[in-house]
């Protein structure tokens, strides 16, 4: 029996996540009951709880990481200050004179929210609470609606920037060192998060188009489930309206986006850049009629920091200074104090809103709850492999019919598989590091095999029974949106990523353009 611990296991985590335990003692659990299993049966060494400390520490001192809680600070302030909101009103008024324009506007702030957020728990419920009542009150079948919301909010999770994209990144990062490491090679290569980014943002928006296809054509051949709005209805908008509505996150997206994919700044410093920018965004937004005076010019201070940075070296440090050298160091000084202002306005502003201490809170809470879980998937990992299972994963991968193509479909199944009862992070942070080296060994290229893992699991969060998305729109919606309802629609969008899935199989190129181009 002790040459099977590895496999029991794997299964009693599955078993004890059903139970509804918080997942990161979870994990962490279990792992410390069979680790002490395998010591008392003499099947697993104790000497390799040495490493784990080191383990730990790695992932408390990984600076990519740091950029996970401001991905999400980011994502609750643009939340929080019901720009979401804005957005959903006047998209809607501008395709809710077409057929089935009313799910094309919530697939598309989906995918603009996914680009400025990446929280899909706060897109799905934001997309509830507006979206699904104007849907259902325009005669929407209730399951197509209830599954366009749905499936909508869980663009946030393979559209950049996304915490799935930073987690996989590492994650694969350091399973194909581990593939170059056993392959014999010391000279490793390595991925980043911005080649990630790189190589999910077109197959994100592949998935955006294939959304509204499918709305266009479910709407032609049954215009009764997704009627076009009455225009005394839908109201008046103007071009200034909508400008003033989707040009600031736009910008936001692309110079938190346009600047780690120009390489101009590190996915950390870009989400420093996020965070800053959505807290101004915020204060324009909750102003109520007061005067934005230094807000706008918070803003031109900050650009010019950035331009006046990326143009010359400001130090004061050096022993030969020039009248020049205080000249530009006083102008700095002065930018900052503007811009440092211009957000200490906002930062006020949401207070008095009462939104700043939700936001705070929520972002301890989500960015503990994944940190928790890496370091709690890390003495799994560890345990595991001490248990032989690595080696086993690896012969069970390796003896798959098929060769590499069947054991790339057997791992992805499994993960599809898994999605069903865990999430994306319990999934990446425990499966990959153990498939991920013996898939890149077999010659995958660890961009395209990212992204198609990035596809899959975004899958996860719609697949019942235990789907986050589906819980977060249950808890939102109204009370004629039935649980076997929301199921229903979200089965189509699920066959729809599985046929996102498979172009981006057949046509690698989807993926990997981008990123070659760029880097």
């Amino acid at each position: 029996m002790t040459e099977f611990l590895d496999i029991f296991m794997f299964a009693g985590l599955c078993f004890a996540i059903l139970l509804g335990y918080p997942v990161a003692f979870t994990i962490a659990g279990v792992a410390v009951l069979f680790a002490i299993l395998g010591a008392m049966t003499g099947a697993f060494d104790t000497g390799l709880l040495g490493a784990l400390s080191q383990r730990i520490f790695g992932t408390m001192t990984n600076n990519v990481l740091i950029a996970i809680p401001l991905f999400v600070f980011m994502g609750l302030v643009l939340e929080r200050s019901r720009i979401a909101e804005d957005l959903l009103e006047e998209m809607g008024k501008l395709f809710g004179s077409l057929r089935g324009g009313l799910g094309i506007s919530v697939v598309l702030v989906g995918g603009l929210l996914a680009a400025s957020t990446g929280i899909v728990g706060a897109t799905v419920v934001t997309m509830a609470l507006i979206a699904l009542p104007t849907m259902l009150r325009n005669g929407y079948d209730p399951k197509l609606a209830a599954g366009t919301v749905c499936t909508a909010g869980t663009l946030g999770q393979i559209i950049p920037p996304s915490t799935l994209l930073i987690i996989l990144s590492e994650v694969m990062s350091n399973a194909y060192q581990q593939a170059q490491f056993a392959e014999g090679k010391f000279t490793v290569e390595t991925i980043s998060v911005g080649q990630t980014f790189a190589a999910a943002l077109v197959p994100g928006l592949m998935l955006v188009g294939v959304y509204i296809v499918y709305l266009l054509v479910r709407a032609y051949f049954q215009p009764s489930s997704a009627p076009a709005m009455d225009k005394r209805v839908l109201g008046e908008t103007s071009a200034r309206r909508i400008a003033s509505v989707l040009i600031p996150p736009v910008a936001l997206i692309i110079a938190v986006l346009g600047s780690i994919l120009g390489g101009v700044a590190t996915p950390t410093e870009a989400a420093a850049v996020g965070a800053v920018g959505a807290l101004l965004l915020a204060g324009f937004r909750l102003s109520n009629g007061k005067s934005n005076l230094l807000l706008g010019a918070s803003v031109v201070a900050l650009l010019a920091v950035i331009v006046l940075a990326g143009m010359t070296t400001i130090r004061l440090q050096r022993s030969e200074l020039t009248v020049v050298d205080y000249g530009l160091a006083g102008v700095a000084i002065v930018l900052l104090i503007i811009g440092i202002s211009g957000l200490l306005q906002s930062v006020m502003r949401m207070w008095r809103s009462q939104l700043l201490a939700p936001v705070m809170t929520n972002t301890l809470s989500i960015s503990a709850m994944i940190f928790a879980t890496i370091i709690g998937a890390s003495v799994f990992s560890l345990i595991f492999r001490g248990l032989g299972g690595d080696a086993r994963i690896e012969e069970l991968i390796s003896a798959m019919p098929g060769g590499e193509m069947g054991a790339l479909l057997f791992v992805m199944a499994l993960i599809f598989a898994l999605g069903f009862f865990m999430d994306f992070v319990e999934i990446s942070v425990i499966l990959l590091p153990i498939v991920g080296p013996t898939l890149l060994m077999m010659g995958f290229d660890p961009i395209w095999l990212s992204v198609m893992i990035a596809i899959n699991l975004q899958t996860s969060f719609l697949t019942p029974p235990f789907g986050f998305s589906l819980f977060y729109l249950r808890g939102a919606a109204p009370p004629e949106i039935t649980t076997g309802m929301i199921y229903k629609g979200v089965l189509p969008y699920i066959l729809l990523q599985i046929v996102g899935m498979g172009l981006v199989w057949f046509f690698p190129q989807i993926a990997t353009w981008l990123p070659s181009v760029l880097f």
